[in-house]
């Protein structure tokens, strides 16, 4: 059984052709990038026809590369990033360039509504909050968050909002322009904190609704993640170079898949992913929130279980921004003015695993060198827009491998933090997957296990992990398997790290002052970088 799994990211979108049998094994995969468009006043967007032409692109590169033809395909679905707000008309055409979840032009709107009230939790209405968490464990307590973005446009475009017929989330929008049904995924719909999770009561709550001010009628049918939602329109079909009528499944976001792929399937299960964004997930089959550390259990692709959710908002973003300014700045790479020959070229697949290589020639801790990963604000364990990256203690002799090094041992860092803070509240596993891009540096695997003291492993597949999970779900949907099962069966480690004892007091050390970066430069953030102080 052939199906294409479209791994829609925050900048480029990989398609993958699986077929799943015994095994489950990708055919050919292909890769386009699309813009992300950041504005000074918070704002994140991208473009509707960027992403469309990626789409159309990646499919027909395929067909180039497998042999498959457009009529073995079984179905196709979407793993997508999550809380992106796509308005909408009656032809699911969208009235304004959609917003990124890194958007936070919404700040003025937040603060309105959730900084009201005379009995506040941090920072937020008690009484809001409270509401919120009867209903659904979860709270819009990020000016990042979705509803905040829907409200800013209520507020500066109004001619825009008078057009909108429905609010879609970006993996919905896809579907609807494949299929031309306007429908929103279950875990998409509570991404939104808008959504009822008590059993029996599932669905958009009308109480939260009005709390928000929330328009009810533009908001869409939920359906569930397997459910086939149509067939590829004729429009749609001949654009991707598919068949008319091909089955398009729900799909969802990529922390509904993610635990799938990477085999976590049992409750108690704890995974790390880091593309552009990480986090730390643990599979529960019972729902939870930690409101200070801003950690929830956002729905699974399986009913009745959910996945304890804490991000780090710029992960692998951190990375790329260090290649781009300290790698790539100079016609020489490093201090000693190395050169990509031809030979180093044919040694390495990316300058990913060349800079990997590289640092691993510093010892760890980086010589003392710390980096803060928060390009773009931060979410957990504390919400604060206005903090920053930065790099603390460089001396003189600091070099560049030191800083970059100083990078990935800065995102490990925070990591650790997440981890420990859903350790709080709930039982994380000895052993962590890893998973996501960052997974293929055998270096960073070390650091992660060096840094956080647990077992690391590795499963195959893993840049693609996401899109392994929703095909995985697609396939138990067509099959009629346990989505649950069928992972156990076909998702496997790889490799293995175990902390090394001899690096651990170091790692201690940086971690300790880590973590009082951000307490002691609060302020400092907030003078330099504070947009608003409008309420």
């Amino acid at each position: 059984m052939y199906t294409i799994i479209y791994d829609f990211g925050t900048s480029s979108v990989k398609t993958c052709l699986f077929e799943i049998d015994s095994d489950i094994r990708i055919v050919a995969s292909s890769t386009a990038a699309y813009g992300l468009y950041i504005s000074g006043d918070g704002g994140a967007e991208q473009d509707t026809e960027e992403w469309w032409r990626a789409l159309c692109h990646t499919t027909k590169e395929l067909f180039k590369k497998s042999g498959v033809g457009a009529t073995e395909i079984g179905g196709i679905a979407f793993c997508s990033q999550m809380q992106g707000t796509v308005l909408v008309d009656k032809d699911a055409k969208a009235v304004r360039p959609p917003m990124n979840y890194l958007d936070q032009r919404g700040i003025k709107e937040y603060k309105k509504c959730m900084g009201s009230g005379i009995v506040k939790v941090s920072g937020c209405s008690l009484y809001k909050l409270v509401r919120n968490l009867l209903v659904n464990y979860a709270a819009s307590t990020s000016a990042k968050d979705p509803v905040w973005k829907y409200k800013w446009v209520e507020n500066n475009e109004p001619e825009v909002y008078s057009r909108i017929y429905k609010w879609l989330d970006i993996g919905d929008y896809l579907v609807a322009r494949c299929t031309g049904r306007i429908v929103r995924t279950a875990d998409s719909a509570f991404a939104t904190f808008l959504y009822d999770t008590r059993k029996g009561k599932e669905g958009w709550n009308s109480g939260l609704l009005k709390m928000y001010r929330v328009d009810p009628e533009h908001m869409p049918e939920i359906i569930d993640c397997t459910d086939r939602v149509g067939g590829l329109t004729g429009k749609a079909a001949k654009d991707l170079g598919l068949m008319e009528g091909t089955p398009v499944f729900g799909g969802g976001g990529d922390t509904t898949f993610v635990n799938i792929g990477a085999g976590c399937i049992s409750p108690g299960d704890t995974h790390i992913y880091v593309g552009t964004s990480g986090w730390v997930s643990t599979f529960l089959n019972y729902q939870t929130v930690d409101i200070n550390a801003m950690i929830t259990g956002v729905l699974s692709a399986r009913h009745g279980y959910f996945n304890y959710y804490a991000e780090l908002e710029t992960a692998g973003k951190c990375f790329e921004w260090v290649m781009k300014h300290l790698a790539l700045d100079e016609v020489g790479v490093y201090l000693n003015q190395t050169k990509i020959t031809d030979d180093v070229e044919s040694r390495f697949t990316s300058l990913y695993d060349y800079l990997s290589e590289e640092i691993s020639k510093v010892p760890p801790g980086a010589n003392g060198v710390l980096f803060t990963p928060w390009l773009h604000g931060n979410r957990c364990p504390f919400e604060d827009s206005d903090a920053a990256g930065m790099f603390f203690n460089i001396r003189i002799e600091t070099g560049k491998r030191d800083m970059i090094r100083a990078v990935l041992e800065g995102i490990c860092y925070h990591l650790r933090w997440l981890l420990e803070s859903e350790a709080r509240k709930v039982k994380t596993s000895d052993v962590i997957r890893f998973v996501g891009g960052g997974a293929l540096s055998p270096v960073t695997c070390q650091m992660l296990a060096d840094i956080t003291g647990r077992k690391i492993e590795t499963v195959n597949h893993t840049q693609e992990v996401g899109a392994v999970g929703t095909a995985l779900v697609v396939a138990a949907g067509i099959k009629g398997e346990d989505v649950l099962e069928l992972a156990r069966k076909l998702v496997k480690p790889d490799r293995i790290y175990i902390p090394n004892p001899l690096n651990r007091d170091v790692y201690e050390r940086n971690y300790r002052v880590f973590k009082r970066l951000y307490s002691s430069n609060a302020q400092n953030f907030k003078m330099l970088n504070y947009r608003s102080k409008e309420v």
